[in-house]
């Protein structure tokens, strides 16, 4: 737990990087910990803002070709989320802020654009839109449930030796390769909108056991039950 009251959850650049819904992700993971007794304090940092290095859980989201560029300019040149997850914070990053977080990603022409360098990844612009529902299994060592969310970017995304994939696509398009997503350390980057972590509350629980530790059960029996029902439809869809 950490040492100062309050579980610190940082949500990054919303004036820039929240297109696709995925502010959602900020409000499961406070009510997951509440629902459990944790206090949470939610800072929500503007792109004119310092990025503080003090935070337990970071989340940054989707967003369009020149507020991804601006974010990543911005993010540079602040060092703050590097020093954040050098102490050993968590941090969610979905689409646009996943492509931010790898050393290149594609801009608005397709030309590269640096990126932060914090995961060892490099994205470009693909072929064709990846648009539609995406199912993947998750890494073993992760212990967590199949992953189901809802994809919308034109990224392939390479994946270097410094992370291992998140999971293995069953359905949709993810980094292009097979897999969705990745992960090192306590950083996870991935495509999943829906947001991510309504939709897979498993990943919402292991971004908090990594500055929780041990988590008390919750009775997820009926929501699990919805989970369930809409994981089978979307893959009866496929044949």
């Amino acid at each position: 737990m950490p040492s100062d009251s309050a579980l610190r959850i940082v949500w990054i650049y919303p004036d820039l990087l929240s297109t696709y819904g995925d502010q959602g992700n900020v409000l499961v993971l406070e009510q997951r910990a509440q629902r459990r007794g944790i206090e949470t304090e939610t800072i929500h940092v503007r792109s004119a803002d310092p990025v503080p290095e003090t935070g337990d859980i970071y989340l940054i989201g989707g967003g369009e070709d020149r507020p991804q560029i601006l974010a990543a300019g911005r993010l540079r040149k602040d060092g703050g989320l590097h020093r954040a997850v050098a102490r050993g914070a968590s941090l969610l990053a979905v689409c646009a802020g996943y492509q931010i977080m790898g050393s290149t990603f594609g801009g608005e022409e397709g030309q590269p654009v640096d990126g932060i360098g914090l995961l060892d990844i490099s994205s470009a612009r693909g072929p064709a839109r990846a648009v539609g529902e995406l199912v993947a299994e998750v890494d073993a060592a992760l212990n967590i449930p199949t992953l189901t969310g809802f994809e919308n970017h034109m990224g392939v995304t390479r994946l270097g030796p410094g992370v291992k994939p998140l999971s293995k696509t069953i359905v949709g398009t993810g980094n292009g390769d097979g897999f969705e997503g990745c992960y090192a350390g306590h950083v996870v980057g991935t495509y999943l909108h829906g947001p991510a972590l309504a939709r897979n509350p498993g990943l919402a629980d292991l971004l908090l056991s990594w500055r929780v530790g041990d988590l008390a059960p919750l009775d997820d029996t009926r929501y699990e039950a919805l989970r369930q029902e809409r994981l089978t439809t979307v893959l009866q869809q496929q044949h």
